[in-house]
């Protein structure tokens, strides 16, 4: 009787003054549940950490600070030859990450519709997701020549592997219950893939996405340290390799900071937008 008392008792305080056991979070706390807060701390933190560095050696030719590869940054932007250098990579990154996505669609669906489709993409999943995209470069300049060609050849098979696997395992996650839903509403082939299979397995198919996009990200940079070399032209992966040939390794480090500046911005505004706007919004995610 004693404990069904208090129990009542504390009942009636909780109903009666909410604040009791609500408090109001203050302004740091509330900044600190904010995910964009914490990740850019996590950046500044990491950007006093490389001035620090860079200040302690002491040698620009070697390490520069943070402060000099802004500057560096911001002149070589003013100037346009940044801007034209990203603009030349990012052309051939959406060309070959599109015919990658293209290809990945194709076979995906051949996977899900026959068996001996199945058996062709895990096999040639197997055979070729391990293969260095980089490796197939020297092959590629033989048989596509000094242009962009070489550099899509490579970018595709970087990016094609990846988001038909995700997508085929997302695919195949499905339940059974939706599965018969879009049955019993008479959808065959391309409409049932498009509203039954897609949405259901779009986290999968995001995530190929992602992976896609970063493998495709820096084999280009890569390749353009080869390409570049062998045609004298070149987007931000030439711009690298020149510098560094001038020993302007301040240049080289803004080069690099332009490389994850744009990684950055493709991951947090692209695809979280993508995110927030499908698998959140559906209740699809995991």
């Amino acid at each position: 009787m004693g404990e069904a008392r208090i129990l009542m008792r504390s009942d009636a305080v909780v109903a009666s003054d909410p604040a009791a056991v609500e408090r109001k979070l203050s302004l740091p706390e509330l900044l600190w549940n904010d995910g964009f807060v914490r990740k850019a701390a996590i950046i500044v933190l990491l950007a006093v950490v490389w001035e620090a560095y860079g200040s302690f050696l002491d040698n620009p030719l070697l390490f520069p600070t943070f402060h000099d590869t802004v500057i560096t940054m911001y002149e070589k932007v003013m100037d346009g030859t940044i801007p034209m250098r990203a603009w030349a990579s990012l052309k051939v990154l959406f060309m070959g990450y599109g015919a990658g996505i293209v290809l990945a669609a194709i076979f995906t669906i051949l996977a899900i519709s026959t068996r001996i489709g199945t058996d062709f993409l895990e096999t040639m999943t197997a055979m070729f997701n391990p293969l260095p995209a980089i490796a197939l470069l020297p092959l590629a300049l033989i048989w596509f020549g000094l242009g962009n060609g070489s550099l899509v050849f490579v970018l595709i098979h970087s990016v094609l592997w990846p988001v038909a696997l995700n997508t085929h395992s997302g695919f195949k996650s499905v339940s059974n219950t939706l599965r018969m839903v879009g049955r019993n509403y008479g959808l065959r082939g391309l409409p049932y893939v498009a509203r039954i299979l897609i949405p259901a397995a779009f986290g999968s198919i995001l995530t190929g996405l992602k992976i896609g996009w970063a493998f495709a990200w820096r084999t280009l940079i890569a390749a353009e340290l080869v390409f570049g070399v062998s045609s004298g032209q070149g987007g931000l992966g030439w711009f690298i390799f020149e510098n560094r040939n001038l020993l302007d390794i301040p240049a080289v480090f803004a080069g690099l900071l332009t490389v994850i500046v744009i990684g950055l911005v493709v991951e947090n505004l692209i695809f979280r937008t993508i995110e927030r706007n499908t698998v959140q919004k559906w209740g699809t995610q995991s």
